[in-house]
């Protein structure tokens, strides 16, 4: 399944969530028009169809591999696009764990 169809079932399968719906439309819309939608839209989506049980209803819904096709073009999009964040702490100009300025090869 392309993107632009997973967008459009989710925006078939959101009766009755409205935020759903408003992104599920703005992400459909943004496909149909530009051929690209941003990730962070797809991310919200993502999260409000988990948060209000839509996730789960697809499930039962459908076969596990409909299911599967239904979600993961907008899952690979969002992996493929949102930027990784790095929890660790960068070492401070000097430090040892510094690798521009920590020696090359032991004294």
């Amino acid at each position: 399944m392309e993107l632009r169809d997973a967008t459009l079932m989710m925006l078939t399968e959101s009766a009755g969530h409205p935020r759903l719906e408003r992104l599920a439309r703005q992400a459909f819309g943004s496909l149909a028009d530009t051929g690209e939608v941003r990730y962070d839209i797809l991310d919200e989506l993502m999260g409000e169809a988990s948060g209000s049980g839509v996730l789960g209803d697809l499930r039962q819904k459908y076969s596990p591999v409909a299911y599967e096709a239904l979600i993961m073009p907008i899952l690979k999009e969002i992996g493929r696009r949102k930027p990784i964040m790095s929890s660790r702490q960068p070492p401070a100009p000097g430090s040892p764990g510094d690798p521009l300025t920590a020696a090359a090869w032991p004294a």
